[in-house]
């Protein structure tokens, strides 16, 4: 094999996730902590949300009443559990804050990352 191959190849650079690639979380990596008392913690790093322009937006929705989150995304994205990208398009602190006020335009984007339409 050559060495670039090789490379690739070796433990290190094949990154396992303990999350599906539609999750929040895939990616992000594990990390253990040592307690004073001798357990060992596990815990996920810190997911950081990026900024809202950084996604290209599709369209936005119009929250009406009775509107709630799983359904706008399943809607939208042919999943429910996609809710989290309309919180993270939309910069979301409280998700059910979303969908409190009739009348407020949602933003629905792509992936960050994945080019689009900048004016939808």
């Amino acid at each position: 094999m050559n060495e670039p191959l090789q490379q690739l190849l070796a433990p290190a650079a094949l990154k396992t996730t303990l999350y599906p690639i539609n999750s929040r979380y895939h990616g992000i990596d594990a990390a253990t902590l040592q307690a004073p008392d001798g357990r060992t913690i596990a815990y996920l790093r810190r997911r950081f949300v990026p900024e809202p322009e950084r996604f290209a937006l599709l369209q936005e929705h119009t929250v009406v009443q009775g509107d709630r989150l799983d359904n706008i995304a399943a809607r939208y994205f042919g999943d429910p559990e996609q809710f989290w990208r309309i919180c993270d398009a939309n910069r979301a602190i409280r998700p059910e804050e979303l969908t409190d006020t009739p009348g407020r335009k949602l933003r629905i984007t792509l992936p960050e990352g994945i080019p689009g339409a900048t004016n939808a």
